[in-house]
C-alpha cells in the first residue's frame, strides 16, 4: 500500500457501463473487474477492489465459498440476507445493519435470501438488494472475524455516517471495525435538497445505489452511477430526489 496519489481527477462511471452477471437467481453489477469480467485498467480505486450491486431472488443465494485476506462489508438496501460462516457466526442482515467479515487466514461463508426458514415462516417473493464491498487489510494472516452493528438511528439523524472504519479519527463513532487503518465507509440517506460534504482524502469512491444526486463540479449521478475522486475531496453532494449514497474515504492505494 502507498499513500502516493496521482494528479487530481474526478472519474464518473455510469451504471450502464458496469460489468454485469445475470443468471436465473442473480442480477449483479460490478464496478471493478470481477470473476470472468477482467479489465486491467479497472481493477480498483484506492483500496477498494470490489463494489458489487446484487439483487438475489427469494430462495436463492451464494452457496458456501472461501475467502482469504480480505475485509468484506455488506450493506443491504432492501429485503434481508442470511449470512452463515465457518467460524460459527450466522444472522440476518437488513437495511440499517452494517456487517463486516474479515477473511484473514481463511473463511467459508454463504449468503442467501431465505430468512423465512430461520423462523419457519412462509416463503416470500421479495428479492434482496445489497451492495458488497471488498478492501484489502493492512495486515495479512490474521484470525478470521465477524461483526455487525445496527446504525439505523444514526442514519436517521442525517449527514454522512461512518459505518465501517479502521481509521483512528472515527474511534468512538458508530462504525464496525475493519482491519485497514487507511479506510472508512460512510453512508447517508438524503431527502430532496439535503446536502453533505464528502471527505477530503487522496482517494474517494462515491456510489449511488438509489436515487439521484448532484456532485459539485461534475453534475448529476443517478442510480448505479459512481465517481472516483483522486485528490479532489471536499465537494458537496446534493440530493435531487430521495437517495442513498455510499462513500469510501481512503488515505492509501494499492501499490
Amino acid at each position: 500500500m502507498t499513500a502516493t496519489a496521482p494528479a487530481p481527477s474526478v472519474d464518473v462511471r455510469r451504471a450502464e457501463d458496469r460489468f454485469a452477471t445475470r443468471i436465473s437467481w442473480l442480477d449483479s453489477k460490478h464496478s471493478f473487474s470481477f470473476s470472468r469480467h477482467y479489465d486491467p485498467a479497472n481493477t480498483h480505486h484506492g483500496l477498494l477492489l470490489v463494489n458489487n450491486d446484487d439483487v438475489v431472488r427469494p430462495g436463492a443465494g451464494f452457496e458456501t465459498h472461501p475467502h482469504q485476506d480480505m475485509e468484506i462489508v455488506t450493506w443491504v438496501l432492501r429485503g434481508s440476507l442470511v449470512h452463515q460462516d465457518s467460524t460459527g457466526h450466522s444472522g440476518v442482515i437488513y437495511p440499517g445493519l452494517a456487517q463486516r467479515m474479515s477473511a484473514g487466514t481463511g473463511i467459508l461463508h454463504s449468503e442467501k435470501n431465505d430468512a423465512w426458514r430461520l423462523n419457519n415462516q412462509e416463503p416470500h417473493s421479495d428479492p434482496v438488494h445489497f451492495v458488497q464491498m471488498w478492501v484489502l487489510p493492512d495486515e495479512q494472516g490474521v484470525d478470521p472475524g465477524y461483526e455487525q452493528l445496527e446504525i439505523e438511528d444514526e442514519l436517521l439523524r442525517g449527514g454522512l455516517v461512518p459505518i465501517a472504519s479502521g481509521m483512528e479519527r472515527y474511534d468512538g463513532a458508530s462504525a464496525i471495525r475493519i482491519r485497514n487503518r487507511y479506510a472508512t465507509l460512510h453512508a447517508a440517506r438524503l431527502a430532496p435538497g439535503d446536502e453533505v460534504t464528502i471527505p477530503d482524502a487522496p482517494f474517494v469512491h462515491l456510489y449511488v445505489p438509489n436515487g439521484t444526486v448532484n456532485l459539485e463540479g461534475s453534475g448529476p449521478l443517478g442510480t448505479g452511477d459512481a465517481a472516483r475522486l483522486t485528490r479532489t475531496g471536499g465537494r458537496r453532494v446534493t440530493a435531487d430526489e430521495p437517495a442513498e449514497i455510499l462513500v469510501w474515504e481512503m488515505h492509501a492505494t494499492i501499490a
